[in-house]
């Protein structure tokens, strides 16, 4: 342990640890630790414990606040009008039922493992250290890809919000660079900076700022979905605009419904960073099961209750793929198009959450992929101000507890 630690303490012994590299990956490629080295020796790298500080309602917070983004305010009107037509609300209903089947997965790994890093924990505990560097190495290239690209649409759901009638308005030109990379998103730069300034600070405090945002956010999903309700027709459910084309509930068929599923799944994504956090939780017994399986349940009722909406607004194939909600709103003419500027209000609140839930899922994947030597050990390092004294004795019988139950 002591040589894996030290691989990054000089050049000259990264250059060392560099000519090992094919001994090293012979031994340790295939390696597998077991929950009880996850729970007690691998876990003590860090120094002091995370506080365990979160409970059931947090990890629900956090799982509504991680998948409740903007993705369903686009994928929704793509899934209705290519695929699914107005079942697109059964559509959502199967891809919430496999969210939840995937979810169970999630639930017992982290019950029998409470500690930082979800997936790449879990592989490297079952197969072994090589395919948890390629989970782990693919994990973190998603987090900073989508993290930008997510904060980048947080600018353009604020244009809207503000009736800007194009987001560039508020992202600044660099002229000589080429078109699409010669914008300047100053917005994004700040939010991101701001949120990983509430991250740093405490978990707990993150997660009241993610609980009133996410709360924010439902209100808006609850006033389009009410708001639809009101303004829309039953006959749009069954009825096309154009009469050429396919009617009734399954204008595409059963295999467009699945198709759909497979679209608005994407919906869903953000669940999994919940697992991450089992580390800080009071209860992983009882409060995992119940706060990432229970946001599962919440948004997929939530994500029926939008298609249904969307679906009574307009015909199938009069929903605009890219902008479904907003677009129908503004086809019902001036007085309805104020709801658009809310709906822009609305997915602004759900790109914070989605962000501040996956940058904190990110530091924890960082965090145990240091423990286990595969990058710089003091990605590993807790801070004195957010954790509590080690106790070894707590790791040791965490760690017996937990193999006597996989035995049982």
């Amino acid at each position: 342990m002591e040589t894996h630690f030290s691989s990054f303490s000089t050049c000259r012994a990264y250059l060392r640890a560099l000519s090992e590299t094919p001994s090293r990956i012979s031994r340790r490629a295939f390696s597998v630790s077991t929950s009880f080295q996850g729970n007690s020796r691998v876990r003590a790298r860090s120094g002091p414990n995370m506080k365990r500080s979160l409970r059931w309602y947090d990890l629900i917070g956090f799982g509504v606040g991680g998948m409740v983004g903007a993705g369903v305010f686009v994928t929704t009107g793509r899934a209705s009008r290519v695929y699914a037509g107005p079942s697109v609300i059964v559509s959502y209903a199967i891809a919430g039922l496999c969210a939840l089947l995937s979810s169970f997965c999630y639930t017992e790994f982290a019950v029998d493992m409470p500690v930082a890093g979800g997936a790449f924990s879990y592989i490297r505990a079952t197969f072994g250290e090589f395919l948890a560097f390629l989970t782990g190495a693919n994990l973190i290239i998603d987090y900073v890809l989508s993290n930008a690209a997510v904060a980048r649409s947080f600018t353009a759901y604020l244009s809207t919000a503000f009736g800007l009638f194009s987001h560039s308005q508020l992202r600044f030109t660099i002229n000589g660079l080429p078109k699409g990379y010669n914008e300047m998103d100053v917005i994004a730069v700040a939010v991101v900076l701001l949120l990983t300034l509430v991250i740093c600070y405490s978990t707990r405090e993150s997660s009241w700022l993610n609980m009133v945002l996410t709360a924010l956010h439902l209100l808006f999903i609850a006033f389009v979905i009410v708001v639809g309700f009101l303004r829309g027709e039953w006959k749009n459910f069954t009825e096309p605009g154009d009469q050429k084309n396919a009617g009734g509930f399954f204008p595409f068929g059963v295999t467009g419904m699945f198709n759909g599923a497979a679209m608005v799944y994407l919906s869903y994504i953000g669940y999994d960073a919940v697992s991450t956090m089992a580390e800080e939780v009071k209860n992983p017994a009882k409060d995992i099961p119940i706060g990432v399986s229970g946001s599962v349940i919440l948004v997929s009722f939530l994500y029926c209750l939008m298609a249904a909406s969307l679906s009574s607004l307009l015909p199938y194939d009069m929903i605009d793929p890219e902008a479904p909600f907003s677009g129908a709103f503004k086809d019902g003419g001036s007085s309805w198009r104020w709801v658009s500027n809310v709906i822009g209000v609305g997915a602004s609140f759900g790109i914070l959450t989605s962000l501040l839930v996956a940058m904190l899922g990110q530091a924890r994947y960082m965090c145990v992929i240091g423990r286990s030597c595969i990058a710089p050990s003091w990605f590993a390092q807790i801070h004195p101000g957010t954790s509590t004294p080690v106790n070894a004795s707590a790791f040791l019988g965490l760690g017996v507890q937990n193999v006597q139950s996989s035995q049982d």
